[in-house]
């Protein structure tokens, strides 16, 4: 069975920015894993797009939110890719976050927020100690938004602190990242087979 998978890159950089973004190595990284059992996936650089601030799904005109939402919801997994910045995800990441909230009041005809039955993923990169707590900020929103965090669901590389090195300039990877990706894509996609086989009950089930 095909799975797919959307990977949203919230690196502050665009698509067109002259260096290259560590989070794209990082998620590109993971796809790559997650292929091998079957998964396919898409990815979004999101700061190539004019999302609007806000907590709605649409918040009127110009605003590519409603197809992003679309292309969330049409998933089966949800790979958010952050940089950190002073110790936080990225205001990319964050905004992708509120817009987000929308789910709470979005449910199906059973009570069931429109996410239920997707997994999440998250991937940190940085040059300074921070990837826990930037994955605990993000595990908490998702899962507060109906998205499912498998087991051990984040792999994350942070460089010496007060350093100059980059994830996207190692040469290798560290065997510790490689074994880390293994372990969250073969995670991520056992629960996102298990969810497709069989979903979250409604309300009176």
């Amino acid at each position: 069975m095909t799975l797919t998978a959307l990977a949203l890159n919230c690196t502050l950089k665009t698509g067109t920015a002259k260096d290259p973004s560590s989070t794209d190595r990082m998620l590109k990284l993971l796809a790559a894993e997650m292929e091998r059992h079957g998964v396919t996936t898409e990815f979004l650089q999101l700061a190539d797009h004019d999302i609007k601030p806000g907590v709605t799904s649409d918040e009127g005109e110009g605003d590519a939110w409603p197809g992003i939402r679309q292309k969330i919801l049409d998933a089966d997994i949800l790979v958010m890719g952050t940089p950190i910045w002073m110790g936080q995800p990225s205001s990319v990441c964050k905004r992708a976050l509120e817009r987000m909230d929308a789910f709470l009041e979005e449910k199906d005809d059973k009570g069931r927020m429109v996410s239920y039955g997707r997994v999440a993923a998250v991937a940190v990169v940085g040059n300074e100690d921070g990837a826990h707590h930037v994955s605990a900020e993000l595990f908490q929103a998702l899962n507060d938004v109906g998205f499912t965090i498998p087991a051990n669901a984040v792999t994350y590389w942070v460089g010496e602190a007060m350093g100059s090195v980059n994830f996207v300039d190692l040469e290798e990877i560290p065997e510790v990242v490689r074994s880390t990706l293994d372990l969250v894509a073969r995670n991520t996609v056992h629960v996102a087979r298990l969810l497709s086989n069989k979903a979250y009950p409604g309300e009176g089930e």
